[in-house]
């Protein structure tokens, strides 16, 4: 019924057996022989990592294998998006994302199935030396978000600083990090879509975070069987699979990921009755917390509470969770069975 159906839940799968060809890609200091890659669909559930802070708001590696362990064995989750939003990519710097990238890519050998790293920048020449390091470090793909100060006016200047960002990794899977409600660009994604693989055939599919569930489901009706479309709200995760995603990123599936593959499969078996009920919890406890405010701090302290690993603060100018809403958090995680 949906394309998570190609996927055992959570894990990578559905290989296309079509290879891209090598295409040249053009640059300022000239063509980049871009190598042929194959077509691995990623679907399922992929969690948008935390970044672990020390209380001087200094990065700690020191509890990422202990996260990645966590996800694979009681999460049920292993795939994973490091750098993003969830995990304040753009408060970092470059040499902190660099490290993050290195340590979890090292940490999940073996035990993650895709680790994707998150590239996006204000500076092009930052995003393309994070992308040549991630692809160095051999991670399962990048991702890029749009700039958002100077801002792409158009499909074109977006393909455009995409495909240079892409020709530093000519051999890693390519992902656009589509995310309109921080970034203020909403060009359509399927305008993006028709043809960009001429463009950058590393180009394997989108991060879609945005309620414009229309776009989505237009992105789906022309390009699902072509790219992976990833869709980024998980409180209306049921709806994107109907539509037919491939697969999710969020941050809830950090702690609740084993409550949302349950969904997935329930759904593929057609029990839409159990699906909703899944989806309701969800839906009940992002609601609750959105009341009195859920950005990454609180969202943070959710996986502290549920997880116990010591992710430390965020860094500013985001604001620590208050012992208030800490309070609150835990007892809706209480009310609703997700802290066991």
């Amino acid at each position: 019924m949906t394309a998570f159906r190609e996927c055992a839940v959570g894990i990578i799968a559905a290989v296309e057996v079509e290879q891209l060809s090598a295409q040249e890609v053009s640059r300022d200091d000239g063509p980049v022989t871009t190598m042929a890659i194959p077509r691995n669909k990623l679907c399922g559930l992929v969690a948008a990592t935390f970044t672990p802070m020390t209380q001087d708001n200094e990065i700690n590696l020191s509890v990422i294998g202990q996260y990645v362990d966590y996800l694979v064995k009681v999460q049920g989750i292993k795939n994973i998006f490091v750098n993003g939003t969830t995990g304040e990519g753009l408060s970092l710097t470059v040499e902190e994302r660099k490290l993050l990238a290195e340590e979890w890519i090292s940490q999940g050998k073996d035990k993650l199935d895709r680790v994707i790293i998150h590239v996006g920048s204000l500076s092009i020449k930052e995003s393309q030396q994070l992308a040549k390091h991630a692809a160095e470090y051999n991670a399962s793909g990048i991702a890029v978000i749009s700039p958002f100060f100077f801002k792409p006016q158009s499909i074109e200047a977006l393909t455009e600083f995409l495909k240079e960002v892409a020709s530093a990794a000519p051999s890693t899977p390519f992902y656009y990090y589509h995310l309109p409600e921080f970034t203020g660009v909403s060009l359509n994604m399927v305008e993006l879509l028709d043809g960009i693989e001429k463009r950058i055939p590393t180009f394997q599919g989108i991060k879609f975070t945005s309620s414009d569930l229309l776009e989505f489901g237009q992105c789906v009706h022309k390009y699902q069987d072509r790219y992976a479309l990833l869709y980024g709200k998980d409180e209306v995760l049921l709806s994107a699979m109907v539509l037919g995603a491939s697969g999710a990123v969020g941050s809830t599936y950090n702690y609740i990921g084993n409550l949302c593959n349950k969904m997935l499969t329930v759904t593929e078996k057609g029990d839409f009755n159990m699906a909703r009920e899944y989806q309701a919890v969800v839906q009940e406890f992002i609601g609750s917390v959105n009341r009195f405010g859920f950005g990454v701090a609180e969202n943070k302290v959710t996986m502290i509470l549920v997880s116990g690993i010591p992710l430390g603060p965020p860094r500013l100018p985001l604001l620590e969770c208050s012992e208030e809403k800490r309070a609150k958090i835990l007892a809706k995680l209480k009310i609703l069975g997700i802290l066991t």
